[in-house]
């Protein structure tokens, strides 16, 4: 079945502590130990924990089959509001004209926003780097070198562009 995963959990000498199973679309289950180790005829789903489990459709569907799980994910309450950087997608103008139906203006904000940031990609090419986080050496990861949570807390967001106003950021005119 193509929809079918399966991954193990592992401890620092590599022993299967644990296995997750079940259909990305379905149902995620944790069995403990090595499910494929059992005898034949084993169900592994006998003794599994449910993980995740799709919600039933919504009864009166959105016009883009959102979840109610997907749509409390943009939610963006007052007490949140105060505590998001200006760079949250939260924050996106031509987002919240979509979520409301204001489908011209959506798409009217989507351009406008598309020029911005072919805008502020040139002025990046100049040698921006990110804020939280720094290269590691010569691999393609990064590491979080602290602030972000500071920032939040306290809520400010000091040189952290406004990427969604109407003009360039002033960080990338430096």
């Amino acid at each position: 079945n193509p929809h079918q995963v399966q991954g193990f959990v592992h401890d620092k000498g590599g022993k299967i502590l644990a296995t997750l199973l079940g259909k990305w679309d379905e149902s995620i289950h944790f069995v403990k130990g090595d499910a494929t180790a059992k005898p034949k005829g084993y169900d592994a789903l006998s003794e599994a924990t449910v993980l995740w489990k799709k919600n039933k459709p919504a009864q009166f569907p959105t016009r883009y089959n959102l979840t109610s799980f997907a749509i409390t994910l943009n939610e963006l309450t007052p007490e949140l509001k105060e505590k998001l950087p200006p760079t949250d997608s939260r924050l996106r103008p031509d987002q919240r004209h979509l979520e409301n139906g204001e489908y011209d203006k959506a798409f009217a904000e989507k351009l406008r926003l598309e020029q911005k940031q072919r805008q502020a990609r040139k002025l990046q090419e100049r040698g921006w780097q990110p804020r939280w986080f720094c290269k590691e050496n010569e691999k393609d990861t990064y590491e979080y070198t602290g602030g972000y949570w500071e920032a939040r807390e306290q809520g400010k967001w000091i040189d952290c562009p406004d990427i969604f106003g109407s003009g360039l950021p002033a960080a990338l005119h430096e």
